[in-house]
C-alpha cells in the first residue's frame, strides 16, 4: 500500500512516498521556485540525492514531473497506482476540525477559508487541484495543521473583542503546527511508556515557524499561535506577541498600510528583524563572535519560550513531560539549555551531558519533570491519517 504526502507551498510542491506496510519511505522531492526560470527539483531515495534544473511553469507540471521522475526510477509505475494521497492544508477554521476526504465541495470551503490563512491556503488547494487533475480517480485526503487544536476551550480560543467578531467572522484562535505537536505527543507517550490520555505535555515546536502547545490528556488545551500563524514565540521572520497599538502607530504616524503590515510583521520581523539574520545557525556564529544584536535576537527567542512554558504549567497544574521538536529544537543544544536555565522551581533540570550528546531523554534523573527531544514527522502521520479512510 503506497500512500504520497503532499506539501504544496506557493512556489513550491514537497513530497513523499510510503510503502504503509511498515512505513518505508521510498522516495521524498522538493520542487522549488515554481513558476521562475530556474525551477529545479531534489529527489532523494536509496540514500541518493540528485538536483535537477528544468522550467517548471505551475504546480501541474509539477505534479507530472514528480511522476515522471517517480516512474523513471522505477519507485512508482504513476500516480493512479496509489492507494491514497495526503495532502497539508494550514488553515481548517472551523469547518474542518478533523481529516476529511476531498470532494468538491470541500475544496469549495478550503477556498472560502483563504482569508484565514491567504500564505497557505491558495498554495495547500493549488496542489490539491493539480493532483486531482492528473490522477482524479485516487483517494485523497486533506490533513488540517488546525485540527488538532480543535479541543481547546472557549476560554481559551476567544479574544476579548466585540462577541460579534467571533460570532460572524469566526476571528478565534485556532493554532498551528498541529499535525506535528499531535505526532510527537505520541511518540512521547511510547517513550514513556504511558497511555496518551494520562499525560499532561507541553510541545516546543521551534522552527522558523515556532509554537507551543499545552496538551492535557492527550488533547490540546491552549497553544501560542491564535487566528493566524503570526501570535506567540519570536520566529526566524515573524513577530509573535505584539501591542496592537504598535500596528495602530504605525499606521496612523507613518503612513503604513494593510500590505506593508502585513510584510514587516510576517517577513522583516522576528530573528530577522532583530539582528538581519533568520537562521539560528548563523547566528549562533554572530552570537559566539561577540555579535551584541545575535545576542539579543537570542536572549529574546529564549525567553518568549520560557514565559509560555510558564504559563502552561500554571494551565496543566501538573506537567509530566517537556518536549523540544523540529530544526531548532531537535537539534540546538544552545537554545534548549538557555530555555530551561533556572527553571529547578518547575521541577526541570537538564542534563548538561545529554543534552549536548543529542539523547532523547535530556533531563537529569532528579528532575521531577522529563525533558525530551523527539524528531517530529508530520509527512507520516498525515499518511497514517489516509490509512483511517482506507
Amino acid at each position: 500500500m503506497k500512500i504520497l504526502v503532499i506539501n504544496s507551498g506557493s512556489s513550491s510542491l514537497k513530497f513523499s512516498l510510503f510503502d504503509m506496510k511498515n512505513e518505508e519511505v521510498l522516495a521524498k522531492g522538493a520542487i522549488e521556485r515554481i513558476s521562475e526560470e530556474n525551477s529545479e527539483g531534489i529527489f532523494v531515495s536509496g540514500g541518493e540525492k540528485e538536483r535537477i534544473k528544468r522550467r517548471i511553469k505551475d504546480h501541474f507540471e509539477a505534479v507530472i514531473w514528480a511522476e515522471e521522475i517517480l516512474s523513471e526510477r522505477k519507485i512508482l509505475e504513476n500516480f493512479d497506482s496509489l492507494s491514497a494521497i495526503g495532502h497539508r492544508v494550514v488553515h481548517g477554521g472551523e469547518e474542518f476540525t478533523d481529516s476529511v476526504l476531498i470532494d468538491e465541495r470541500v475544496t469549495k470551503k478550503i477556498r472560502s477559508l483563504f482569508h484565514l490563512a491567504p500564505l497557505h491556503n491558495p498554495a495547500n488547494l493549488a496542489g490539491i487541484e493539480a493532483f486531482f487533475r492528473k490522477a482524479p480517480s485516487v483517494l485523497q485526503v486533506a490533513v488540517f495543521d488546525t485540527a488538532f487544536h480543535k479541543t481547546i476551550p472557549l476560554k481559551a480560543s476567544v479574544y476579548a473583542l466585540k462577541y460579534e467578531f467571533y460570532e460572524k467572522y469566526k476571528i478565534k484562535r485556532y493554532g498551528f503546527h498541529g499535525i506535528s505537536h499531535r505526532y510527537v505527543a505520541k511518540e512521547a507517550a511510547k517513550y514513556l511508556k504511558k497511555p496518551l490520555k494520562d499525560l499532561n505535555l507541553i510541545t516546543l515546536h521551534l522552527g522558523n515557524g515556532a509554537s507551543v502547545a499545552a496538551i492535557g490528556g492527550g488533547e490540546s488545551v491552549d497553544t501560542s499561535m491564535g487566528m493566524t500563524p503570526l501570535e506567540g514565540l519570536v520566529m526566524g521572520t515573524r513577530c509573535g506577541d505584539l501591542d496592537p497599538g504598535v500596528l495602530i502607530y504605525l499606521m496612523q504616524e507613518k503612513g503604513m498600510d494593510a500590505d506593508d503590515i502585513e510584510r514587516v510583521l510576517n517577513k522583516e520581523s522576528g530573528l530577522k528583524g532583530l539582528c538581519g539574520m533568520n537562521d539560528l545557525r548563523e547566528i549562533k556564529r554572530a552570537f559566539d563572535a561577540g555579535d551584541e544584536r545575535a545576542k539579543l535576537a537570542l536572549e529574546i527567542f529564549c525567553y518568549r519560550i520560557k514565559k509560555y512554558i510558564g504559563a502552561y504549567f500554571a494551565v496543566l497544574s501538573r506537567v509530566d513531560a517537556l518536549v523540544f521538536t523540529a530544526g531548532i529544537g531537535e537539534n540546538s543544544s544552545f537554545v534548549r539549555e538557555e530555555v530551561l536555565r533556572d527553571m529547578e522551581f518547575f521541577g526541570l533540570k537538564i542534563d548538561k551531558e545529554a543534552n549536548d550528546s543529542g539523547k532523547t531523554l535530556i533531563s537529569s534523573c532528579d528532575s521531577k519533570v522529563k525533558v525530551l527531544v523527539v524528531k517530529t514527522d508530520e509527512e507520516i502521520e498525515i499518511a497514517r491519517e489516509c490509512l483511517r479512510f482506507l
